[in-house]
């Protein structure tokens, strides 16, 4: 006997009603951003590994550990096989986009959004999968549209505030910081090596390799027993220039201006080496452990990393299984969509006219479910009850008469509607 096959460790299928919900999500995030102005973007799901490789940063756990990625195979001897990743994060893809169709030449700010699939090798629990999906925003511009001002900052921070507000959840929690530009964070690195040094050896092995690569990455780890020695590190703040410290400054001004609550973290780093100046994530109580449910950052340089011209930007990602595990927390689970009505036909001659029947009322924008003439009445009824809120009987008189037998499975009630009364009976 074949093994039954099964959805890849990692990955799953969402499924009705559940997927309402997601939609719901996804319904209520393109409306936010449309008032925001921005334009959706759709980038492809596998780039040129070196586009992570440069962007995201060598050292990063992503790129060395949890990347998709295979050689493509060569068009002709001559040529040599091309190294493709499917994406681990959209950020690198839309400023690769950015470059590529020559955005910055517009010299306007460019606002865009993007909803999809990312993929990373990690360990599967609870809110994080192999196969992920995300929400996500960029704000990036050439200098002179004003891509680098600390009011752009509060602007996406605000407008994440607004949409978890009108997502229905509450009681989150915005955390900030900020990492300084390029210069800040070599100088803060100096600091971390010659702090980590004596006591390094009593961290873990991914630690280790950190603290001589990349020590700022040693603040993401998350290893228990490592937290005590790591919340004795000197802060980043200690090691900020005046212009990154006025530039942090003038967005906490403007987020208390805007209304918008928030707690500084100075341990907030973020996982990407392209982050620079601030970085944030929103948490939440609901989620456990796991806690984040969003996060992104500034990344001034990244147009530079990957070989273009100087671009500052904003962004973030949310996870959207993230958002769901949180509202179900909240008790916002996805009822069984009820459709307006159940046509049933009344024998196999009547299908056609069912089918007929159930177009005009979708025409009318109802929602219909079409029964099938091989079943019993009992059937039909049994078949209505579960999914629609009336069953619309038609049989060889209806289809005669033109009135058409509506019962309403609420209220027990049985009516004779016209053919041309129906819709707005239905719609009552």
């Amino acid at each position: 006997m074949s093994q039954t096959l099964k959805a890849v460790r990692g990955t799953r299928d969402l499924l009705p009603p559940e997927t309402a919900l997601w939609n719901r999500i996804e319904a209520t995030a393109r409306a936010v951003f449309a008032r925001y102005n921005f334009g959706e973007i759709r980038t492809p799901i596998f780039e040129d590994t070196s586009l992570f490789a440069r962007g995201v940063g060598e050292e990063t756990d992503i790129v060395s550990k949890e990347m998709y990625t295979w050689e493509d195979r060569a068009r002709a001897q001559s040529e040599k096989a091309q190294s493709l990743t499917l994406r681990p994060e959209n950020t690198a893809g839309v400023v690769r986009a950015y470059i590529e169709h020559k955005l910055g030449e517009t010299g306007q700010l460019q606002k865009l959004y993007y909803i999809g699939p990312q993929f990373r090798r990690e360990r599967p629990q609870k809110g994080r999968y192999r196969q992920f999906f995300q929400i996500g925003a960029e704000v990036i511009g050439p200098p002179s549209s004003g891509s680098e001002s600390p009011l752009r900052d509060a602007e996406v921070l605000e407008m994440l505030a607004t949409l978890l507000d009108e997502l229905g959840i509450t009681g989150w929690t915005l955390e900030l910081n900020s990492v300084g530009s390029a210069a800040d964070r070599a100088r803060y690195n100096e600091t971390l090596r010659a702090a980590l040094a004596p006591v390094v050896g009593q961290m873990c092995e991914d630690c280790q390799r950190r603290a001589v690569t990349n020590p700022l990455r040693v603040l993401d780890c998350k290893v228990p027993e490592d937290q005590p020695i790591i919340e004795k590190l000197p802060v980043i703040a200690d090691s900020l220039d005046q212009e990154s410290k006025d530039h942090f400054a003038a967005v906490l001004t403007a987020l208390d201006a805007g209304g918008v609550t928030y707690k500084r973290n100075p341990r907030l780093v973020r996982g990407l080496d392209y982050y620079t100046r601030t970085t944030f994530e929103f948490t939440h109580g609901g989620l456990g452990a796991q806690n984040a449910l969003l996060g992104g950052g500034r990344y001034d340089g990244l147009s530079e990393a990957i070989g273009g011209p100087k671009a500052p930007g904003i962004g973030f990602a949310m996870g959207e299984d993230r958002l769901v595990l949180t509202l179900q927390a909240l008790d916002q689970k996805a009822a069984p969509p009820q459709v307006d009505a159940y046509v049933a036909p009344l024998g196999e001659t009547v299908n056609p006219a069912a089918l007929a029947l159930a177009r005009e009322l979708r025409r009318a924008g109802l929602r219909i479910e079409l029964g099938d003439g091989s079943f019993r009445l009992k059937k039909s009824f049994e078949a209505a009850d579960n999914v629609a809120r009336r069953i619309v009987i038609l049989g060889e008189d209806e289809v005669q008469s033109g009135i058409l037998t509506v019962k309403d499975f609420s209220t027990g009630v049985q009516s004779k509607v016209p053919r041309a009364e129906l819709v707005s009976f239905l719609k009552q």
